[in-house]
């Protein structure tokens, strides 16, 4: 029994400052998965701002943006005229969702809402599956002007390994956040959109378009995943399995709030740097796979004692 006890409360935390140069490298890897967490996550975070609809389409969105700019690339067309058409898909999309879905089911309960985008995610597989295949595809990270190789730092003797690909995924992503941030803090669409979120009533009443302004955050939402399936892309190709780790982004906004961009951030280090610790120093105790549980069971339990996560609004019924 003390055996068992020492292996789980103590052992571990001796592995970690017994070689310190790993530690280092498991929190560096760890912080790359969270920002790029955050990142899926602030496209669920956007939409459900504004329209109040939980997208469960972002997953596929990043998919199947990724896979146009592929596609366009190996038909030879050039990587920057190629990104200017996946963002110009990107908005046909939005600008789709909008006319034929959102529109007509405006005023509707939220679960019909939600499974409209389930809906929407079949439509988008399958049109994936027919127009780019379903085998897994290579991002050419040459033509998008993104790194390759990566530097080693020895910290007393130790060894720790940076991937360029990972710095300039963190990059990329930090000044998306802080740009959406921006966005919604200082522009007057951004503000119009958090108009819209606090009260839809109000917002029409005062001349701000619905429509338009739905467009703009799916829109918003497109550029986001898109982004995000270039950097999960070019580190581990681009296939349709990719939707299974933006769903990563389900506890994410668990723990951050569904509302809050901060959150966003917050969640997604936690959980990115978290699974990173728990896979390599206690996975040996509880087997292999680790990082596919491990996030869902802290946001299981977030749920039970903080649902509204750690920056969301909290819930306040008056009965």
């Amino acid at each position: 029994m003390l055996d068992f006890l020492y292996s789980i409360f103590v052992g571990p935390f001796v592995d970690m400052w017994s070689l310190p140069d790993f530690l280092i490298q498991v929190l560096w890897e760890g912080f790359v998965s969270g920002v790029l967490y955050a990142l899926i996550a602030l496209g669920f975070v956007l939409i459900f701002k504004a329209s109040g609809v939980f997208n469960f389409a972002q997953g596929i969105m990043v998919v199947f943006s990724a896979l146009t700019l592929v596609g366009l690339t190996e038909l030879g067309v050039p990587a920057f005229l190629a990104l200017i058409i996946t963002l110009g898909v990107m908005y046909m999309l939005a600008f789709s969702v909008e006319r034929f879905v959102l529109r007509k089911l405006v005023n509707q309960p939220d679960i019909i809402l939600f499974m409209a985008t389930i809906g929407l995610t079949n439509i988008l597989i399958g049109l994936g599956q027919w127009i780019f295949g379903g085998e897994t595809k290579t991002m050419i990270t040459e033509q998008l002007w993104l790194p390759t190789g990566s530097s080693v730092w020895e910290p007393g003797g130790g060894l720790v390994i940076f991937q360029h690909i990972d710095i300039a995924a963190t990059v990329i992503a930090v000044l998306m956040i802080v740009g959406l941030g921006f966005f919604f803090s200082y522009t007057k669409v951004g503000r119009a959109l958090r108009a819209v979120a606090d009260d839809h009533q109000a917002s029409l009443s005062v001349g701000i378009s619905l429509n338009q302004i739905w467009v703009i955050v799916w829109f918003a939402a497109g550029i986001v995943a898109l982004v995000t399936g270039i950097m999960w892309g070019a580190r581990s190709d681009v296939s349709f399995s990719l939707q299974i780790i933006a769903l990563k982004a389900l506890p994410v906004l668990v723990l951050g709030g569904f509302t809050s961009i901060p959150g966003a951030i917050v969640g997604g280090l936690i959980i990115g740097i978290g699974e990173k610790i728990f896979e390599i120093y206690w996975g040996p105790l509880f087997g292999s796979g680790v990082e596919g549980w491990f996030a869902y069971v802290i946001a299981l339990i977030f749920l039970l004692f903080r649902p509204q996560g750690l920056f969301g609004d909290k819930i306040i019924e008056r009965v």
